[in-house]
């Protein structure tokens, strides 16, 4: 009899395991299927966002190149005077000479 309770008990525990087994190949190969899922999503958002930084980028370069070029301009001295009469008011003046006279006869007599 205790060999037949055995038997039984063995025959019962096959019987679970072969229940038991698909399900745990299922939620296996579910987890599986939404990891991947998961890691593609966010390998993609990581791909679309540095697509974007490197466009920013580039603008930020081009906004600089502008800036840039805007300097030299602005720089320039015809610009500057251009401004300087139309908008400030300025004129120009001529320009002025001093003239110091120094008698030959006193640097002479220092001496």
């Amino acid at each position: 009899m205790a060999k037949k309770n055995k038997q039984i008990a063995a025959r019962k525990q096959r019987q679970v395991l072969k229940t038991l087994v698909p399900y745990f190949v299922g939620i296996v190969i579910i987890s599986a299927a939404v990891l991947y899922v998961w890691m593609y999503y966010k390998v993609d958002s990581t791909l679309k966002e540095v697509e974007i930084l490197q466009e920013t980028a580039l603008k930020l370069d081009d906004d600089i190149n502008l800036l840039k070029d805007d300097i030299e301009y602005l720089s320039r001295v015809d610009v500057l005077t251009n401004r300087a009469k139309t908008e400030l008011g300025m004129v120009f003046t001529a320009p002025e000479t001093i003239e110091i006279h120094i008698n030959g006869d006193d640097l002479r007599r220092e001496q």
